[in-house]
């Protein structure tokens, strides 16, 4: 029936056997209900590309202390004692880690370990005060997952006017997936960031983390990197990729390193299960 192949995108997949695919307009006119069809299945390899492409730029020697962290020392700021004042609704150790974020520029990052809801609370504090005490940063919040970042949005959009932050989607994501009181925050204008929080990062490959790190921060920006013990990156399936390491998150390789096993509040917080 059609002279040519047809291409079209998947962008659901709703059971094990419906697929909801969509075309250009020419297949929508040519189709009929009672057509049969010969299909086949191939990889979009964007996410790939974009992690290659990371991987490729991260050789820059001015990443090299935020992938292999040697320094014992690293660039403090002065922060107001406003701003580092406790929260009483977080922990001892949730408001020790907030302080030190809010106290340092540049490389090494800045690891926080413990569970996502509670490592969650401690990255919406430092972002608040962040944004409060520091109205020229720029902050970008990643993480694997649609949900984490969501629910980051939905908080701090308590406190942050929308017109004041950017949801970013991936271009696959369906507009009825986004929640509602995030919709209006899903506009961006590029620029350079002075805080990266890449949160849940032992959820995610090496590469993936390096997507945001390698093309956004520069010899000034504070990264903070929040993660769990024992939680590493479960769609890694090829041997070769594992045996290679990327069954190791950046979080994971970081915290097992010589800077950040000796446990030095200036470089980590581990935190506990209220």
């Amino acid at each position: 029936m059609f002279s040519n192949p047809k291409q079209g995108i998947i962008y659901r997949v709703k059971s094990s056997t419906t697929v909801l695919v969509e075309f250009e307009e020419d297949f929508y006119s040519q189709h009929r209900s009672n057509c049969k069809y010969d299909i086949s299945f191939s990889f979009n390899r964007v996410c790939l590309k974009r992690a290659h492409q990371a991987v490729s730029a991260a050789s820059n020697p001015l990443f090299q202390d935020y992938l292999f962290p040697d320094c014992a020392f690293r660039k403090e700021i002065t922060t107001s004692a406003s701003l580092l004042s406790s929260n009483y609704k977080l922990d001892s150790r949730q408001n020790s880690a907030v302080r030190h974020i809010l106290s340092f520029q540049g490389p090494p990052p800045y690891l926080v370990e413990g569970p996502r809801s509670v490592s969650n609370m401690v990255v919406q504090e430092a972002v608040l005060k962040i944004y409060k005490g520091s109205p020229q940063c720029r902050i970008l919040i990643c993480a694997p997952i649609n949900s984490v970042c969501d629910a980051l949005m939905r908080s701090l959009n308590q406190e942050i006017p929308e017109s004041h932050m950017f949801r970013a989607n991936a271009a696959f994501r369906e507009l009825d997936e986004v929640p509602d009181d995030i919709l209006p925050s899903c506009l961006y204008k590029a620029g350079h960031f002075s805080h990266i929080f890449l949160v849940d990062a032992s959820s995610a490959t090496e590469p993936e983390t390096m997507i945001a790190l390698s093309n956004l921060a520069n010899e000034k920006t504070a990264v903070i990197v929040t993660g769990a013990p024992n939680n590493y990156p479960g769609w890694v399936r090829s041997d070769i990729a594992r045996k290679k390491g990327l069954k190791v998150s950046y979080f994971e390789r970081l915290r097992e390193s010589k800077r950040y096993s000796s446990l030095d509040p200036a470089f980590i917080t581990q935190l506990v299960k209220p």
